[in-house]
């Protein structure tokens, strides 16, 4: 009797030790660990890191940009060993970021201001605590040696051009919206004439001038140099506009196969070519005042800083 006794003590003892072993498992706290950025989800999905959300990419223009440089620096200062740039063009860019920002999505593009995108969507600079993308810049007008000469009057036009990041803006989203590019710059001339005659005193009319301006398919200089081609074409000249790279574009200007650019962009963007061929053209100075260069995101995107890439 006393050892069947034993044996069920022994036995119920067991039961109650397993029980209270299960207890403890269950109610111990799982371990945490510290998660780099993420974005959101909804439902039971977990977070996502923000480099695996947008595959580790960040949607660039063409290679010859500037701020393509400017973003390959970034990600050596930063340490973004796993990132990589997209080469591809500004309108090529813009279609990615509309394609994402209408589902929500994340994304990371190299962006600038003045842009109509920044009209159109909610969205935001990275901070860059490190100063990669340098300081606010300017856009100058440049032209070949010689024109003062040859064409004084539209050097005239070209040394008093200057309009401000709404001005522009302005044409910039006509555009977008559907307008032709030469139709929204004949509007906003049209609509601003007080400032195209601050440009265009002292400009004598002339019969069939050829001039030719050279610019980058950038939405910002589209617009530009399609006003500025109106306005010459109203005193006369017979304009051509010519698109080009950023280097061709710096190049043409010092062999003088075009004339005058109102796209150049300084003191970072362009510096490379303002240094190669510094002494082959002019600089007539500052067009407009306070752009801007770095990554931008939609504003919906729980990311601040360029070190929250890490």
């Amino acid at each position: 009797m006393k050892k069947w006794l034993s044996f069920l003590l022994v036995f119920v003892l067991a039961i109650g030790l397993a029980a209270c072993g299960s207890q403890e498992t269950s109610n111990e706290e799982p371990a945490t660990e510290t998660e780099p950025a993420t974005t959101e989800t909804t439902g039971s999905e977990a977070a996502t890191p923000i480099g695996e959300s947008v595959d580790y990419q960040i949607v660039g223009i063409d290679p010859g940009a500037g701020i393509m440089k400017a973003t390959a620096s970034a990600i050596e200062e930063y340490e973004l060993e796993d990132w990589e740039v997209i080469e591809g063009s500004g309108a090529a860019m813009t279609a990615a970021l509309k394609k994402a920002y209408d589902k929500e999505e994340p994304i990371i593009v190299t962006g600038w201001t003045p842009h109509w995108k920044f009209a159109k969507f909610d969205l935001k600079y990275l901070e860059d605590p490190k100063g990669v993308y340098g300081e606010d810049e300017n856009i100058h007008t440049i032209t070949r040696a010689g024109l003062k000469e040859d064409h004084p009057n539209a050097y005239i036009v070209l040394d008093q051009f200057h309009w401000t990041a709404d001005d522009m803006s302005d044409v910039m989203v006509m555009i977008e919206d559907g307008m032709k590019e030469e139709e929204a710059a004949a509007k906003w001339v049209e609509e601003n004439a007080d400032r195209v005659a601050e440009w265009t005193a002292g400009a004598e009319q002339v019969e069939s001038d050829e001039i030719t301006l050279a610019y980058v398919a950038w939405a910002s200089e589209i617009a530009s140099t399609n006003v500025l081609a109106k306005v010459l074409t109203d005193v006369g000249y017979d304009v051509t506009m010519t698109q080009l790279e950023a280097g061709p574009l710096w190049a043409g200007i010092a062999d003088g196969s075009a004339d005058a650019s109102v796209a150049a962009w300084l003191p970072v963007t362009h510096a490379d070519y303002y240094a190669e061929f510094e002494g082959q053209f002019e600089d007539l100075g500052s067009n407009m005042e306070g752009t801007r260069i770095g990554l931008v995101v939609p504003s919906y995107m729980d990311i601040n800083s360029i070190e929250d890439l890490k």
